[in-house]
């Protein structure tokens, strides 16, 4: 059982609240015995319907980024550095895709398609709108009928904060938006704080996933202390990756938004950004790097001129699986939708 299903029996059981049901998804994430691969996202994954199944790699589990550790209060890392050869060219895609601005719309639609092991094709719609309402349709119809009875899904404080850490990373403060992205859902791993602060709020954390997996009847993994060093730079790097990647995931078509991840993804050490076409378009793989994974492989491929996201290629580390997630995204208006104009 990874991540996913146990947050979606957890769904069956009241919850404390939004921000609460965010805080024990990270900490689940972080606090668990074992790396848990977010490779089954139930929702926000675009498809590219012509970019076939065909995949040159292998693609991860839970991804983020961190930078160094000191032995007094865990920072985010500096951002400032002289730009690597990794870093440029995506500072540079980030400013062409800000200058460019967001097309008309009042929300982004989001279009994708899973393919598991089974090689069988998953179709998920997703509408994020500019206000924060999200509809959602495993269908063109369903999602249409979603918009059109107002059956919007709640707002969480989560998807806010992601929102708004990239927005603030577009827009030129990226030590503090690295630190908002990293703490979207929590600040389990300290950091920013004090060695007191950390271990309290890591020690919190645990408890909440101690909750989750009570909830879900399912034994509680024996408490961990807090981790340090390389340990604790993966899961702040592995914070980072996978958070600004649901920022990305909801929100693609918004320029501002997709200008913010690109910059924050610049930031990550290690990771490998190549080129190659899909379709006869330039694109770019963005390869996480493996120690913030887990063992697994994740390899995000956007398109070269826009940022827009293409394909996601990922592989889970024990048992061994492999996902492929083509992506489409475009501005839309919430009365188009309505009246079946997708």
């Amino acid at each position: 059982m990874d991540e996913m299903d146990l947050m979606k029996k957890l769904r069956d059981v009241p919850s404390p609240g939004p921000e609460a049901y965010d805080r024990a998804r990270a900490a689940l994430r972080t606090a668990m015995e074992e790396p848990v691969a977010t490779v089954v996202r139930p929702r926000r994954w675009f498809s590219w319907p012509q970019a076939g199944v065909v995949a040159a790699g292998a693609a991860a589990v839970a991804a983020a980024v961190v930078i160094g550790t000191s032995g007094g209060g865990v920072p985010a890392g500096p951002s400032d550095a002289a730009p690597s050869a990794v870093e440029a060219p995506l500072v540079k895609l980030a400013a062409a895709v800000k200058a460019a601005g967001t097309q008309p719309g009042d929300a982004s639609l989001i279009i994708n398609t899973k393919f598991g092991p089974d090689n069988e094709p998953d179709l998920y719609y997703t509408l994020y709108t500019d206000q924060g309402r999200q509809f959602t349709g495993d269908s063109a119809k369903t999602l249409v009928d979603a918009v059109a009875k107002g059956h919007a899904e709640p707002a969480t404080p989560y998807d806010g904060k992601v929102m708004a850490a990239a927005r603030l990373a577009a827009n030129g403060d990226v030590d503090q938006a690295r630190t908002a992205m990293i703490t979207a859902a929590n600040n389990a791993l300290g950091v920013g704080l004090s060695p007191a602060e950390a271990d309290k709020a890591w020690a919190a954390a645990q408890a909440e996933t101690a909750e989750v997996f009570r909830k879900v009847g399912k034994p509680v993994p024996a408490s961990r202390p807090r981790p340090t060093g390389k340990d604790l730079e993966n899961l702040i790097n592995n914070h980072l990756w996978s958070n600004a990647e649901h920022a990305l995931f909801a929100n693609a078509a918004d320029a501002e938004v997709r200008a913010g991840v690109l910059k924050l993804y610049a930031t990550i050490p290690d990771m490998v950004v190549g080129k190659t076409t899909v379709d006869g378009q330039p694109a770019l793989t963005l390869t996480a790097p493996p120690a913030i994974l887990g063992g697994g492989a994740d390899v995000l491929t956007i398109n070269a001129d826009n940022g827009l996201p293409i394909r996601e290629e990922i592989t889970s580390a024990e048992p061994s699986k492999r996902y492929v997630v083509n992506y489409k995204a475009a501005r839309v208006t919430l009365a188009d939708v309505a009246a079946g104009k997708i």
